[in-house]
Parts: C-alpha cells; structure tokens; sequence
C-alpha cells in the first residue's frame, strides 16, 4: 500500500518516495518522489496526469495541477532521482549516463498512478528534458506485450521539449563527437558556460517574476552541464530523430520565436530563451501516432509560466486538445 505524507506545496498536496537502491552511476542510494494533488474532500477519479520537469527543474506549478483538477483529472508529478526533492547530498544535480536508467521511476509512477485511479487512463506531460525523456521511455513501452495503451496511457502533452542540440549543424555535429568522446572517459566534468541568468529572472518572483520556488532546486543560473548527462541526452535525441512510435495521440507547445541573449530585455519575456524552437517543429513528426503542434506567441521556455495572456491561451489549447482526445476515446469505445 502505498503511504502518502505531506508536500512542501502545502495544503492537498502529498509525496511518496520510491527507493531506487545504489545509484548505477556510483553516486550512493537514489530515490524517486511521486507528488500528488488532491485538496480536501477530493475523492479518487477515473482518469490521471503525470507531469515531468526539466533540467534544473522540479515540480512547483501548483497552477497546473488545479488546472487539470478542475478539467476531472487527479494530477501526479514526479521529481526524478538526484532531482528536486529527490536528491540527497554529495548527488549532483540531474546527473545520469543514460537517460533510459529513468524507466524505473516512470515505470513505478505509472503503475502507482494506476493503482490510485482503479485502472484509469493516465496523460503524460513533460516539459523540456522531460520532453524528451517521456516519448523515448513511451516508445520502449509501446514494444512492451499490450503496448502504450495496454498499459493505460492514453495521450502525450509535451511542454517546449528539448528534441536537438541548439546550434548551426556543423556546430551540432562537431559538439557531439566532442560530447562523447569526453562524457565517456570525464562524464562529470562540466561545460564551461557563461554564467547566464535571464531566464530565471523573468520567472522568479524575487528577481522580477511571478514564481515562487525554491532556488537551492532550481538555480537562477541554472545547474552545471556535465559531459556525461550531455552525452545521455545526445543519445536519446539521436534515437528520437530515427523516429519513435510513442503509441498514442501527442500535442507539443512552444514558444512562436527564441531569444538568446546574455542580458535582460523585454524580448526575454516573450520568447524561448532556452531552446531553438524551429528545433522543436522540424522534429515533432518523430513522435508516431498523430502529433498536433501549436506555437504560442509571446511563450516562455516553459510555455506554463508565460505572462498571463500567452499562458491563458496555452491552458485553452490544452482544453481544447483535451476534448478531442475524450471525443476519440468515446468514439473508440473506451469512454472518458
């Protein structure tokens, strides 16, 4: 039975923690943290969402949750190993040599998702890394006996998902054989990057956002890049750009442009500082199944955290796709 405890996100919200055992990577017991949203007097529903953060990410959007609460689903994130609430001391931040060594969370989440909505569908939802995490973890479950669907997911909302290296091509293809020559003999050492905090400012309420986090988890310069990790994430982008089958309906958001600048403008708030969103269009077809994409104009990186306007528009496409996908299900015989 699975035993919930109280959240740092306050009233309704409430943690279970999976231990993972010793860390294949060699840095000590790792666990995962499975997060929930059920306010007083909420019972369990038929239908689920689990949400996945990012790179120097944990799950804070307390907005998202009371969202998809008020559209009929129980809302789940996880803050996965080394990550948030999950990591221990002496960890480094998000650190793993193969993104696929996540299976075991995610498998674990589902399944308790699952047992808390009696054997209800489940709709993911990831943001950037996360992006990428999910429909690659989702392709490997689909080759599983029964499949995505078998194993009760029933849609994919991907939030700006990271899918290539930013850069020009010959900047990517160079990088990467840089990337993986080093991350397999110096996985740990970091990338020398200036230190840039922009995109954190628009966002955290002490720096000229609107946000309350805690900055110990999520830096405002964000956390060092490690070759290894960068590695793990050139692999899987590579698998994605062969093409995934993900086994179920998928919508992506991002942001209409990107900015990339080393100090604050009002371009900062209404663009992707982060990613290269041509990126993001030129590759969403790799997913499988039917892929709906929609740019969101003035969208931040975390398109959830935009200003006011943007972010409104990006919860009624949300609501909309999520309609349709109810709609399909009904007309497929397998209710709502």
């Amino acid at each position: 039975m699975t035993t919930w405890v109280p959240d740092i996100l306050g009233d309704g919200y409430e943690q279970t923690t999976l231990q993972l055992g010793e860390d294949p990577d060699g840095e000590g017991e790792v666990v995962a943290t499975l997060v929930r949203y059920r306010p007083a007097g909420a019972t369990a529903r038929r239908q689920a969402v689990i949400y996945l953060h990012g790179f120097t990410d944990y799950f804070f959007q307390t907005h998202v949750a009371e969202h998809f609460h008020d559209r009929g689903y129980d809302f789940f994130a996880i803050d996965l190993r080394k990550c948030g609430r999950s990591r221990r001391p002496g960890q480094t931040p998000h650190f793993v040599t193969d993104l696929a060594l996540y299976d075991d969370e995610l498998d674990w989440a589902l399944e308790t998702v699952r047992e808390q909505v009696d054997g209800g569908s489940v709709l993911l939802t990831g943001h950037s890394t996360g992006g990428l995490i999910l429909p690659t973890w989702l392709d490997r479950v689909n080759r599983r006996p029964g499949g995505t669907t078998g194993a009760g997911v029933s849609g994919l909302i991907l939030n700006s998902p990271w899918f290539d290296l930013q850069g020009p091509s010959y900047v990517r293809n160079v990088g990467t054989v840089a990337i993986r020559t080093v991350g397999r003999v110096k996985d740990r050492l970091q990338l020398r990057q200036p230190p840039i905090d922009v995109y954190g400012r628009t966002l955290h309420r002490d720096h000229g956002g609107e946000w309350d986090y805690d900055l110990e988890w999520k830096p405002l310069r964000g956390f060092g890049v490690t070759f290894g990790w960068l590695r793990a994430v050139r692999r899987a982008q590579a698998v994605l750009h062969r093409g995934l089958d993900v086994g179920v309906p998928s919508l992506i958001l991002r942001s209409k442009s990107t900015h990339y600048s080393m100090r604050y403008t009002e371009k900062s708030e209404v663009a992707d500082l982060v990613l290269d969103v041509r990126q993001i269009a030129r590759w969403a077809g790799c997913l499988g199944d039917r892929t709906t994409i929609v740019p969101i104009e003035g969208a931040r990186h975390d398109v959830f955290l935009s200003r006011e306007v943007p972010r409104k528009q990006a919860f009624e496409e949300v609501d909309q796709w999520l309609d349709w996908l109810q709609g399909q299900a009904v007309s497929e015989g397998q209710g709502a």
